[in-house]
């Protein structure tokens, strides 16, 4: 009698960019790989900082960039009748979406991996991996997962075409076998965007606090702030975005500056985004405006931001929305304190509305001011903080997806190889 096959099972991304879905998209898969099973991560464009992170557990397949005109057939040939649908978006644009040209070469990847099951999580790539299904004509089981509130990512979007995506996305999504959101808000959202059953959408957190997160916390920082003695620093991570607030943070911190010694760090930006250098120079000329520049600082993007977290004295989340709030969960496994906007969708769930860490209003500077002073006056214990944290882990992150994707007697789990433990935290 033959060995039995691991199961095959396809991760889809569209790059290598140390962004959140790219970064727990690349986690999910190396942890699965240590689980035993085969292991294959689909990428359009082979190009970003994680390529390092590849290891050689991960079977890396490239994909092959098709024409324009294909990247525009292609999806009315998986779904002919979606043809209302999908002129706005996709037939008519004069740059319809460059990551359709490669819808052609997923299709043949399908057809000659013949993977197990397909994961995606952003609406082009599931949308994607639903139409190659189509096309391919093979038996793959398929999770599709949102990341962002599509409300807010694509209501609100610049992008004209991504507005129109909803009406795509209520014909397409019911046609995967799993449709997963990062917090139970993030699928109340899904649903009511996107007209789904509300119990056909299941929630899994996504898998942050990984082996090497601890580790990495410990890594040595030459920041003069955050040297024992100096006064305590406030420290905001992420994008520099109209999403992100940083204008009301910077305002908060003037408020607390004016009744105490404080510093402000806000590590983020992104290498490859041109409008990063303008950004920085707005916030700190509002920071001049504030007199508040000499106790700012805007290093930009680090590549790792959890020694920073863990010599804080308070982290400040003050978006307008997140998709789950990644950046929390790792604060809290850092031991910093925790200050957060209620922002859809995530924060209030990681914080279980307020017990580990503190809740304030959108745009609200007296109660984020109020709730950064009593986080250095009366800090929440640490230990409570990163036991917290401990339930967004990896292992159980792997645990949710594989029973989401894998949970059928034709797919049984490997057994784990010699040398290969499960993740742990």
């Amino acid at each position: 009698m033959g060995a039995v096959r691991a199961p095959r099972i396809a991760f889809l991304l569209d790059n290598l960019k140390l962004a959140g879905v790219q970064k727990t998209t690349v986690a999910l898969a190396e942890a699965v790989a240590r689980r035993g099973y085969a292991v294959d991560l689909v990428v359009l464009e082979v190009r970003g900082p994680l390529a390092s992170k590849i290891s050689d557990r991960v079977r890396l397949v490239p994909l092959v960039e098709g024409s324009k005109l294909s990247g525009r057939l292609n999806p009315l040939r998986a779904d002919p009748g979606a043809l209302p649908q999908l002129l706005l978006p996709v037939l008519l644009p004069k740059r319809p979406s460059p990551s359709l040209r490669y819808l052609g070469s997923l299709v043949d990847y399908l057809r000659e991996s013949s993977p197990d099951a397909l994961l995606s999580a952003t609406p082009t790539l599931n949308l994607m991996a639903i139409w190659a299904r189509n096309l391919a004509e093979v038996p793959v089981r398929l999770l599709i997962g949102e990341r962002s509130a599509p409300s807010e990512k694509l209501g609100n979007a610049r992008n004209w075409r991504q507005r129109y995506l909803p009406p795509l996305m209520r014909r397409t999504y019911p046609k995967a076998d799993v449709v997963v959101a990062v917090s139970d808000a993030l699928a109340d959202d899904l649903a009511a965007t996107v007209g789904l059953r509300r119990d056909l959408v299941r929630t899994i957190y996504n898998p942050v606090v990984g082996p090497s997160l601890a580790i990495e916390a410990q890594a040595e920082l030459d920041h003069p702030w955050l040297r024992p003695g100096e006064p305590p620093v406030i420290l905001g991570v992420g994008r520099l975005t109209a999403q992100k607030d940083f204008p009301t943070l910077l305002r908060a911190f003037a408020m607390v500056r004016a009744q105490r010694a404080a510093r402000l760090i806000i590590l983020g930006g992104g290498k490859d985004d041109d409008k990063s250098a303008e950004r920085k120079a707005s916030l700190i000329a509002m920071a001049e405006e504030l007199k508040i520049a000499a106790d700012i600082d805007l290093p930009g993007f680090v590549r790792n931001p959890y020694p920073f977290m863990k010599r804080a004295s308070v982290f400040v989340l003050s978006s307008r929305f997140e998709g789950f709030g990644n950046v929390l969960v790792e604060a809290l496994a850092c031991g910093c304190q925790v200050v957060s906007t209620d922002c859809p969708t995530g924060p209030a769930e990681i914080l279980a509305n307020g017990r580990y860490g503190r809740l304030v209003g959108m745009g609200d500077l007296a109660g984020m001011v109020k709730a950064i002073n009593e986080a250095l006056d009366e800090p929440l214990p640490a230990s409570q903080m990163i036991a917290r944290a401990a339930e967004f882990s990896e292992s159980r992150a792997v645990d949710a997806y594989l029973s989401a994707v894998l949970g059928m007697p034709s797919l049984p789990a490997p057994t784990v190889a010699a040398g290969i433990e499960r993740a742990a935290v």
